[in-house]
């Protein structure tokens, strides 16, 4: 499933031909998270503190988890594509399980696109987990996407 999630959004991002804006203040969504042998479901939102420096936040559930997870990004403009960003940048994440909880810091690096005209926003990384507590294990195929609606 997992795989399957991962080939679509894959081909839907590189697929698009649609001209886009690039600027935004931020952007308040659905989140996903598929992290090792969970997939957080949940609100996501993202804020510019300036044009390359952002804060993310994600809320995520599963049946029997939350993950809260917030990352700092650095964010640079593609030369020639409009709307289309990279990012990379590192936060903690918790993961509250029934009577544990596991830390960990989350790097991450991935794609963020606006749409012209459109207030959507559709971000894509890669955002493996280093496990800091004594439950849990370091999951380096970790993913994040999220479809969000950007305001100014």
């Amino acid at each position: 499933m997992k795989k399957s999630v991962f080939t679509c959004v894959l081909i839907f991002s590189l697929s698009l031909t649609v001209k886009a804006q690039t600027s935004y203040d931020g952007a308040v969504g659905l989140g996903i998270d598929l992290n090792g042998d969970f997939t957080f479901v949940g609100a996501a939102g993202k804020y510019f503190f300036s044009e390359k420096h952002v804060g993310q936040a994600h809320l995520g559930f599963e049946d029997n988890a939350t993950i809260i997870t917030a990352l700092y990004s650095f964010h640079k403009q593609f030369v020639g594509a409009r709307g289309l960003r990279w990012y990379t940048g590192i936060g903690p994440s918790i993961v509250f399980l029934d009577g544990d909880n596991i830390f960990s810091l989350r790097p991450h690096a991935g794609l963020d696109f606006k749409f012209d005209g459109v207030p959507i926003v559709l971000n894509f990384d890669w955002r493996p987990a280093v496990v800091l507590s004594n439950s849990g294990d370091n999951e380096v195929g970790s993913f994040g996407f999220g479809i969000m609606f950007a305001f100014n």
